[in-house]
């Protein structure tokens, strides 16, 4: 595939419309180093299925540099640039002039506001009138380029939540990926402004990385935020500190203690050269929870989902139907719940997860993983769930395996009851008539003996109707959760659908097949 150089928006407009595939665009302000590769090469990797068309921009923006800043010195090296850009595998570059986006002046372009809840903190806070600049010209360029994607990276933090929130203020079609930030071998965060630093200078500001890394290590071992003597510490390298705080990382405001994930974000002055970094601080490891009624998919989106994004997969379902199995083994009532207690007191119940998505159950040493599979266990399986003694029982056990994170689960109350600090929560659904169509086949597939659809339908109906309105831990959608409805929605684009989100919840740093 050949490299394209344009310069005019008539260039980019002729090629945009000669490209066949999803446009992923890169936009940077130039000086591309190996942190600007590496966005580049993610784009690639997004989406590894499908061929793709990546374009990076090279536009040194002068609405987000305030007076007094470094916008003349800004480094600049545009043939650099281009070998950068073909061989991280960019199809184009783009390098417009300031009257290509702006036609009269900066002055004549409608102004966007940048959501003041984000771009009031942290950078806002010194750099007034910095963010208005950046939402102004990537609502430009957006206009102009029209991706399928925007890829930027998670190392401007605070400049991704705003940008995301104009894609939405706006309702423009395109997803936003964040890519993990990157580092030089000493551990320094890529930047183009690290060529300002002397060589003296750089020795100081590796101070940066070196306490984010102990402050992340401190914290794991002892949970305790420690930011005066962490900002000490900075001073005592040399360094000038603008900010060193701990915020939530979706709104920018002081982290609360019943986060289970927080921002540690720093600008310091090193010289007169501004730099800026971050560290993820987490509890544990993120969680994904999906809930929804039986028939949903739940099952099989999850455990590929959970491959995709390297989350091991919890079948809290299987679970139920395991006890199910068990009382009927036992020759028990499913509604005699005395005996019911009684006999999951003996019950010895064995979940085994493994990072390739599958999950085996065993209950008495005896793996039951397809025997809970059956329409039998499916029709008194809701009776056995409500009752409050097996949902103490498999709760806590679900809750002891989620207790580093790392997973996602799926059921009727993860959500709401046993992972309500989930980092992503979905309500799957479908319609009775969808979700009976599926179980028809699945169970034919199987080669279980099975009902009618009407009769599959009908049964449906009524654990739903059991599920919604038992006592204890009914099936409620979560106030935070997002629905997703999928009927006439493959499994492909359910998993990519839950994907999406997931990318947008969690950022990439912290993703566990980091």
């Amino acid at each position: 595939m050949g490299f394209s150089i344009l310069r005019t928006n008539d260039e980019l407009r002729h090629w945009r419309n000669a490209q066949k595939f999803d446009l992923y665009f890169v936009p940077t302000m130039g000086a591309l180093h190996k942190g600007h590769s590496e966005l580049i090469k993610a784009a690639h990797n997004f989406d590894e299925a499908k061929p793709i068309s990546v374009l990076t921009s090279v536009f040194v923006n002068p609405l987000q540099f305030a007076p007094g800043e470094d916008f003349k010195k800004y480094p600049r090296n545009f043939q650099k640039d281009c070998k950068v850009a073909q061989e991280s595998g960019s199809s184009a570059i783009w390098s417009p002039s300031i009257q290509d986006i702006f036609p009269e002046n900066e002055k004549s372009l409608s102004k966007t506001n940048a959501r003041d809840n984000l771009a009031s903190s942290l950078c806002g806070l010194s750099r007034p009138g910095h963010f208005e600049g950046v939402v102004n010209v990537v609502e430009r360029l957006l206009t102009l380029v029209k991706p399928e994607v925007l890829v930027l990276g998670e190392k401007d933090w605070q400049q991704l939540l705003i940008i995301r929130e104009l894609i939405k203020d706006l309702k423009l079609p395109l997803k936003v990926r964040g890519v993990k930030t990157f580092r030089e071998k000493d551990g320094l965060a890529f930047s183009s402004r690290n060529s300002y630093l002397t060589a003296k200078e750089r020795q100081k500001a590796l101070a940066i990385p070196r306490l984010l890394a102990q402050a992340e290590k401190e914290f794991k071992s002892s949970k305790k935020i420690k930011l005066q003597e962490w900002r000490k510490r900075l001073n005592q390298e040399g360094l000038e500190v603008e900010y060193l705080e701990l915020v939530d990382p979706w709104t920018l405001q002081t982290a609360q203690k019943s986060h289970t994930i927080s921002l540690l974000a720093a600008a310091v002055k090193c010289g007169k050269t501004r730099l800026i970094d971050h560290k993820f601080l987490m509890e544990r490891k993120p969680i994904v929870a999906i809930d929804g009624p039986a028939g949903a998919g739940k099952s099989t989106v999850t455990k590929i989902f959970a491959k995709k994004v390297g989350l091991l997969y919890l079948d809290t379902g299987a679970m139920y139907r395991a006890v199910t199995w068990f009382i009927q083994q036992k020759g028990i009532d499913p509604k005699n719940k005395n005996e019911v207690k009684d006999a999951i007191q003996m019950l010895q119940l064995e979940l085994n997860l493994n990072q390739s998505g599958s999950q085996s159950i065993l209950v008495d040493g005896k793996d039951v993983s397809e025997d809970i599979r059956s329409q039998s266990i499916s029709n008194i399986v809701s009776e056995i769930a409500k009752q409050e003694a097996v949902r103490k029982v498999l709760t806590t056990h679900q809750k002891s395996l989620g207790i580093n994170g790392g997973l996602v689960a799926e059921g009727r109350d993860i959500g709401s009851t046993v992972f309500p600090d989930a980092e992503l929560k979905i309500f799957l659904t479908a319609t009775t008539k969808e979700r009976a169509r599926r179980r028809y086949e699945d169970l034919k597939n199987r080669g279980y003996t099975h009902d009618s659809i009407e009769e599959i339908e009908t049964q449906i109906r009524q654990r739903d109707e059991i599920d919604r309105t038992r006592e204890i831990s009914p099936l409620i959608k979560s106030h935070d959760a997002i629905e997703l409805v999928t009927d006439g929605m493959n499994i492909e684009k359910v998993v990519d659908s839950i994907a999406d989100l997931f990318k947008e919840k969690v950022p990439q740093e912290v993703w566990p097949s980091n």
